[in-house]
């Protein structure tokens, strides 16, 4: 298989997957990782240097396969090689990373004088892949001093602290329109048809029993009157509604049965009878509520 696909064209399709992987994996917004995330750069030219390093150790590996070899089966070596495909420059480039070695049988002209228990030393030339490689960490340690040492550039602390503060301000704008999140701090009167029709069904299912179809009360108190004895307003309306009534005595928390967007419904409709008449009102129970200016 490594014959019939040159490793001009085996390292690319590694490395283009390696990079999708990432790129996969790290969550880098509308920009490509390697950009929003130098670092990542140079991993992936780490990558690349890595995979034209094994392809060089396993050349290396097939040339001395390939001088164990007798003639014929040195011949049939050749014929398998010249079925690869023809990528001339891209071949070209790629030899020029590896470097050229001596051959085994011309080992003897560059072996040193050095000897550690019989384990001679040879003096290759470093391969080019290897020389940029060294060259590009010079580089990136440079400009990571610079950046963070000279210029003093915001650290990865600073930045997750800085997301972070962003996340939570995100999170908070988003609160405040996500009608399923809704608190007592963030309800707003709900005034949508679709809404109201939700708390009207809300409130005849489970309300009616106690404050009667048009809210003119029953054992419930009459939401009719401008009286209210846990406040008037959506605020106070949702709260009572998720928490209860008076301890001891009056409506139950409906927190565990209805949903914030449902509570949120039913207080909104509950305030629609405001100003209605009922057909056989309840005296009025609590104390007249008259709303701030920020309360709707």
């Amino acid at each position: 298989m490594r014959h019939l696909i040159p490793s001009y064209i085996r390292i690319p399709v590694m490395f283009f997957a390696i990079a999708g992987l990432v790129e996969y994996f790290v969550d880098s917004g509308d920009q490509p990782a390697f950009i929003e995330q130098p670092i990542i750069l140079l991993f992936l030219l780490l990558v690349l240097l890595v995979l034209i390093a094994i392809e060089g150790i396993v050349n290396s590996l097939d040339n001395i396969l390939y001088q164990s070899l007798d003639e014929k089966e040195k011949r049939r070596y050749i014929a398998s090689q010249t079925k690869a495909p023809k990528f001339t420059k891209v071949k070209a480039l790629y030899s020029k990373l590896v470097g050229k070695h001596k051959p085994i049988e011309e080992e003897g002209e560059i072996i040193l004088d050095h000897n550690y228990d019989g384990i001679r030393e040879l003096d290759n030339n470093l391969p080019p892949w290897w020389v940029y490689s060294f060259y590009i960490s010079i580089i990136a340690a440079v400009i990571y001093m610079v950046r963070y040492h000279v210029f003093n550039a915001d650290n990865q602390i600073v930045e997750y602290e800085m997301e972070y503060a962003q996340a939570n301000k995100d999170i908070e704008e988003y609160k405040k329109t996500a009608k399923g999140l809704v608190d007592f701090n963030t309800v707003e009167l709900l005034t949508e048809t679709a809404d109201l029709k939700a708390g009207q069904k809300i409130f005849e299912t489970n309300c009616v029993a106690c404050h009667m179809v048009d809210g003119g009360g029953g054992i419930g108190p009459n939401l009719t009157d401008e009286h209210w004895i846990l406040g008037g307003g959506i605020k106070n309306v949702f709260k009572t509604v998720s928490e209860g009534g008076r301890s001891g005595k009056g409506m139950i928390a409906w927190k565990q049965s209805l949903k914030p967007l449902e509570m949120a419904q039913v207080a909104s409709y509950v305030l629609q009878f405001q100003g209605t008449t009922p057909t056989n009102p309840k005296d009025a129970e609590g104390d007249i509520w008259v709303a701030e200016s920020t309360e709707e």
